[in-house]
């Protein structure tokens, strides 16, 4: 089984937030719905990149810029097979 790729990544320095896909019964029915993951890379003292998920005072500006792109883009995404409903107008 290969490696899931994510929908989108939104990226500020070191900070990401990367999308997934990822499937829920809504009402008996399953949909895909997007969901978020947020992360930092560092450079470890051995010269070796990792991945951390807590943030310091300067990096929490990037990660609430990274998820407000994430959530503009889930919002603005119409999933697919999603029918809007059209009302009438009096």
């Amino acid at each position: 089984m290969g490696t899931k790729e994510p929908v989108r990544k939104f990226q500020a320095g070191q900070v990401t937030c990367a999308l997934w896909d990822n499937i829920a019964t809504v009402k008996g029915k399953p949909q895909t719905i997007l969901k978020a993951t947020i992360d930092r890379r560092y450079l470890a003292p051995d010269g070796t990149w990792k991945t951390s998920s807590s943030f310091s005072r300067n990096e929490i500006p990037l990660a609430i810029y990274v998820l407000q792109k994430a959530f503009e883009y889930m919002i603005e995404k119409k999933p697919e097979g999603d029918e809007v409903e059209k009302q009438a107008v009096a």
